[in-house]
């Protein structure tokens, strides 16, 4: 008996019915409403709120960052914008009562449970759609057959989702990525802000917000926290799994993607060596790489490296940071760069949770704030190094490729009171006429000024929190501009 005729239509239908509980309680189970929104929430709800443009929402990242929970408070907030709780209808496709349905099928049998039709606003969210073979045909389909239906779907196998939307869902689909969590929204997660103060400084007639705290003590312990458990919600508010992280991250979320998802997208046939490469990368997150050394560590082959980088990259595991040279010039063939974890709580869940004073912890510092800069759209950082000194991030100017600034990445206060020792930033700085810089530090906050250059002192937790503040209030700010 085949898997599709072994579910009666009633089996179905009960399912269905049991996965929208809000049907009969117009509210969603206390589990998730008990769970605090993720700050991205205020950029997604538009999306779905968007009458306008016929698209349907991809809703796409990482697993484990937060999509089924924000599925469900989109419910919760749709039935507090007083839509009828039976005009959302939720299916989780990864449930195999399913397996043999089109999209469409799944639709069907809710209208007619419910007894609406298809002239109706409705609602309709598909949940793990990667489980799906073909669904961005099947997306396609609905989104042009059914006009007054709004699609949502979200998948956890981030890097298919985003081929796959591109080539099928032009004009069809817009895309939403939800990042593991930044430091910022890690700290309201756990009701921390109060810990947090305001601070506008001014650089070059601009102000900008910058953040302060009284605790830096206190906020460094949730610093090296974040680094070891803090890019997952859930793992961000348990105790008892951040007891084994390595046994939810490493089988939910690497092994995963590793050994079933890439290999499924790409046609990979050495799971091993995929796996191998990941590793050496996780281990040593921040440092500089070429494909000779990394072919050496990891025993994959040049070639095959290359490609495994590429798909380690679109299934947002990993980023690549390319270099330039003392003049801001890029390099016409790279032969190294540096590779970080977008996450710096996968090296955790691999090895071990690291302490304050661990020896690679200032790697994992750097890892954690490059991950911030990843939540800035359309930003790309560099890094410089030339043949007697490095500069850890440089920003260019889009029009002219010239630095617009630099900054030095400390966990350490020594630099404060030893310029002399910050020489390769001071001679980058002068030599690409920027007058000021920012060096981070373990507690040490204070603004230093030597031979023109003027040197802000900032603990490495505040800068952290500052880049992924923000960047998340700079896209509700954009998105409120937008929708208004």
């Amino acid at each position: 008996m085949s898997l599709l005729s072994a579910f009666s239509k009633e089996q179905i239908i009960d399912k269905i019915e049991f996965e929208n509980p809000w049907w009969k309680k117009n509210k969603i189970d206390d589990y998730y409403s008990s769970m605090k929104r993720r700050l991205y929430f205020n950029l997604f709800s538009p999306l779905i709120y968007e009458k306008k443009i016929k698209r349907a929402v991809v809703l796409m990242g990482p697993r484990r960052v937060g999509k089924t929970v924000m599925l469900f408070h989109l419910v919760q907030d749709l039935i507090d914008h007083k839509v009828p709780s039976k005009k959302i209808c939720y299916l989780s496709i990864e449930n195999p009562i399913y397996n043999g349905l089109s999209l469409e099928e799944m639709l069907i049998h809710f209208l007619r449970f419910t007894k609406q039709d298809d002239s109706e606003e409705l609602f309709i969210i598909f949940d793990e759609i990667q489980y799906l073979k073909n669904w961005e045909v099947h997306l396609k389909t609905l989104v042009d057959s059914y006009h007054k239906i709004k699609f949502i779907v979200s998948g956890s196998a981030a890097a298919a989702l985003k081929l796959k939307s591109i080539e099928s869902g032009a004009g069809r689909f817009t895309d939403f990525m939800l990042p593991p969590l930044t430091f910022h929204e890690y700290i309201d997660l756990k009701d921390l802000s109060h810990l947090i103060s305001l601070k506008i400084k001014k650089w070059k007639g601009i102000s900008g917000n910058y953040y302060h705290t009284n605790k830096i003590n206190e906020l460094n312990n949730h610093f090296i926290d974040y680094i070891n458990f803090g890019g997952y919600p859930e793992v961000s508010l348990s105790n008892e799994i951040q007891s084994d992280p390595g046994r939810y991250i490493r089988n939910d979320i690497i092994d995963k993607v590793l050994l079933r998802d890439l290999p499924s997208l790409y046609g990979i046939k050495d799971v091993q060596e995929l796996n191998s490469l990941f590793t050496t990368i996780a281990y040593n997150s921040g440092n500089e790489f070429t494909y000779e050394q990394l072919a050496i560590s990891s025993g994959v082959a040049k070639n095959t490296l290359k490609r495994y980088i590429e798909y380690l990259e679109a299934a947002f595991l990993i980023r690549v940071i390319n270099k330039i040279d003392q003049n801001s010039k890029k390099f016409k063939r790279a032969t190294s760069f540096k590779i970080y974890l977008t996450n710096p709580s996968l090296r955790s869940a691999l090895f071990s949770p690291l302490k304050k004073d661990d020896d690679f912890i200032r790697n994992m510092v750097e890892t954690a704030i490059f991950s911030q800069w990843g939540h800035n759209t359309g930003f790309t950082p560099y890094y410089a190094r030339w043949k007697n000194g490095e500069v850890d991030i440089v920003s260019l100017s889009n029009e002219k490729q010239k630095p617009l600034w630099a900054v030095e990445i400390k966990w350490s206060n020594r630099f404060v009171k030893s310029l002399q020792k910050l020489s390769n930033l001071k001679s980058f700085c002068l030599k690409n006429k920027l007058d000021r810089t920012l060096v981070t530090t373990l507690d040490i906050e204070e603004i230093k000024e030597d031979d023109g250059l003027t040197y802000d002192f900032t603990p490495s937790s505040i800068y952290c929190y500052t880049v992924g503040r923000n960047a998340i209030d700079r896209k509700i700010n954009k998105t409120m501009a937008i929708t208004h």
